[in-house]
């Protein structure tokens, strides 16, 4: 019976000291419920602020997050040294110190993609709807969260990619203008006139109406002799969004293919001439079989 005594004995213990307890629990909750309403109001008031200003998105959720963090961080020390009056400020900040390290180790790569999340978020590189191309994926920024970030292919598929990815690798912004220039290789034969193709090549792509003229000059440069043609190289500035690109380039190429027919410039077939080391007869007798 004895064992049963000590049992019971401790049980009263513990239970003493809860009840004892009990009414500092209860004030820590009530601080935690006026935590999460300061926090909320603390939200409000940064969005407010916020959007009187000139912050992307972006960042303006980045520092409505913290705003929220710190009155939850405060909230969350005042509560515990109220409902274990033994733990002081210090052991607290101890422990988070040593805490910190443990977790910093366990959880790397999240700190990582937390780091660079923040700095993302701060620089005006890149912003939400841009198009941008990393590590062989391309597509619009649709979303800068803390620890990722939310890229949709031009076929519609998501791709999600860590943003220290996105931080230490080199990173193309493709609309960090409104314009890009574009580039493709014409060809015309060897026996036409290079400054009359030249100038009848310029003034087709000219007159596109994806084409921007008037700030950008159109710029074409014979490029090499190639096998069958000489070919230019063929430059403009249109929109910097993929289907910019590719609709001028439409353009362009119809209306290059539709001015050098009406000149009368041939845009060639590619050649092959046959050398023989001996002379070769050609038997014109040999009759034809259906």
């Amino acid at each position: 019976m004895e064992p049963i005594n000590i049992l019971i004995a401790q049980l009263l213990d513990m239970a003493r000291g809860a009840i004892e307890i009990l009414p500092q629990l209860l004030i820590s909750l009530v601080i935690l419920f006026v935590t999460y309403g300061f926090a909320k109001l603390a939200k409000n008031i940064a969005k407010g602020v916020l959007k009187r200003t000139n912050l992307r998105q972006s960042l303006a959720n980045l520092l409505i997050l913290f705003s929220s963090l710190a009155i939850w961080l405060i909230g969350i020390m005042i509560a515990a040294i109220i409902a274990f009056p033994d733990l002081t400020p210090t052991k607290m900040l101890a422990g988070l110190g040593i805490g910190s390290v443990a977790i910093g180790f366990a959880f790397k790569d999240i700190f990582e993609n937390f780091l660079a999340g923040i700095i993302i978020l701060i620089r005006r590189e890149m912003r939400i709807n841009d198009f941008v191309a990393c590590e062989g994926y391309e597509g619009t920024v649709e979303a800068i969260l803390v620890r990722e970030t939310h890229i949709r292919k031009t076929d519609g598929e998501l791709v999600i990619l860590p943003n220290s990815m996105l931080f230490k690798n080199p990173l193309t912004i493709r609309t960090d203008l409104e314009q890009r220039r574009a580039t493709i290789i014409c060809g015309v034969g060897y026996g036409e006139n290079v400054d009359e193709a030249r100038s009848v090549i310029k003034q087709a792509v000219t007159d596109c109406k994806t084409v921007i003229s008037d700030s950008r000059p159109v710029e074409i440069f014979a490029n090499e002799f190639a096998d069958s043609s000489i070919n230019f190289e063929v430059s403009w500035w249109t929109g910097s969004k993929p289907l910019d690109i590719r609709q001028s380039r439409d353009e362009v190429v119809a209306s290059i293919k539709s001015a050098l027919d009406k000149a009368g410039i041939e845009i060639p077939f590619p050649y092959r001439t046959l050398t023989f080391n001996d002379p070769v007869s050609i038997n014109t007798n040999q009759k034809m079989v259906d």
